[in-house]
């Protein structure tokens, strides 16, 4: 009789293991699956895909002069309309110029991610930051690395959508003393 209560206590304990262990698996892939799935954001990062020309204007000193250029662009959804990315060509200062860009949204985390990698360097700017629904804006903040320094500087970006046929983007480098200056606007129109 102890053998056989032992045997169906340990069949129990088992039993409660197994369902337990199902359950937390099945907990698990439901939030793995959440976080894998592309929502409502990126369906609303997906409406600039398509093909836009850009005006730049940027400045390399507070008090210098701006350059201006113009490009093109081209917006796409990847790796199953998870990700954005933005390929860009045009001129700088004269020079052929070449950049791409990887817009993210975290489902997570609830928060925007970018990445940028151009032919003017070798490094990559990261930033993070929010969407604002009232103003239409995404600010994000991050790093790069500035060679005339030679260290790492904080970066921040605006972007707004003042119509779904326009996009504007300003660009900031965050001085020593903590003050921004603006070092790039860029207006795109939806070709």
């Amino acid at each position: 009789m102890k053998k056989l209560t032992a045997l169906l206590t340990a069949s129990l304990i088992l039993l409660c293991c197994g369902l337990r262990a199902q359950n937390t698996d099945d907990a698990s892939m439901k939030a793995w699956q959440a976080y894998m799935t592309p929502g409502e954001v990126h369906k609303m990062l997906a409406k600039d895909d398509g093909q836009w020309t850009y005006e730049m204007t940027a400045w390399m000193a507070p008090d210098a002069p701006p350059s201006k250029s113009t490009g093109t662009c081209v917006n796409k959804m990847i790796l199953g309309g998870r990700y954005q990315q933005s390929t860009y060509k045009g001129t700088f200062m004269g020079q052929p110029f070449e950049g791409i860009a990887t817009t993210a949204y975290d489902n997570g985390k609830k928060t925007f991610y970018s990445t940028w990698i151009d032919n003017m360097g070798t490094g990559i700017m990261w930033q993070e930051g929010q969407w604002d629904d009232a103003s239409k804006t995404l600010t994000m903040m991050g790093k790069s690395y500035d060679p005339m320094k030679g260290k790492d500087c904080q970066s921040k970006s605006v972007m707004k959508w003042p119509d779904v046929n326009t996009q504007v983007m300003e660009m900031y480098m965050v001085m020593d003393d903590g003050k921004e200056f603006k070092t790039m606007e860029l207006k795109a129109k939806r070709k």
